[in-house]
């Protein structure tokens, strides 16, 4: 199942969600933004450096990075009308709080949160 995984910065949200979605399996997952930073944010490293998750050579990528397909699905992170329609079979927004200035508790709870919902949606058992 290819999946890609859309937030405004693609350098918290979106880059956990791949990379959970990954570590559970599903290797054709990616994320984008619709304004990339440019960079991941040190804070979306460290949180999921705790779960053994590396995502610090990750790259943030704008959806023209992206392969030109129709996606089984296309979740969006709350980034309202910043993320595009996308050609996806499924879609689904999942309105997450961007933590990328949360305190680190408050941060990972955003990152288990989005753990629990890519865990869903691949029907992995925890």
């Amino acid at each position: 199942m290819n999946i890609l995984f859309v937030c405004v910065e693609n350098s918290n949200r979106s880059q956990m969600a791949e990379a959970f979605a990954k570590h559970y399996g599903n290797e054709d997952s990616y994320s984008a933004g619709s304004r990339p930073s440019g960079k991941i944010n040190p804070k979306a490293i460290a949180a999921m450096a705790e779960l053994g998750i590396d995502i610090s050579n990750n790259n943030s990528n704008g959806l023209d990075d992206l392969p030109k397909i129709t996606w089984d699905w296309a979740i969006t992170m709350g980034c309202g009308d910043a993320c595009p329609h996308l050609p996806a079979l499924n879609r689904d927004d999942w309105a997450l709080a961007d933590p990328r200035d949360m305190e680190p508790a408050d941060f990972n709870k955003v990152r288990d949160e989005i753990a629990r919902r890519v865990r869903e949606l691949l029907k992995v058992d925890e």
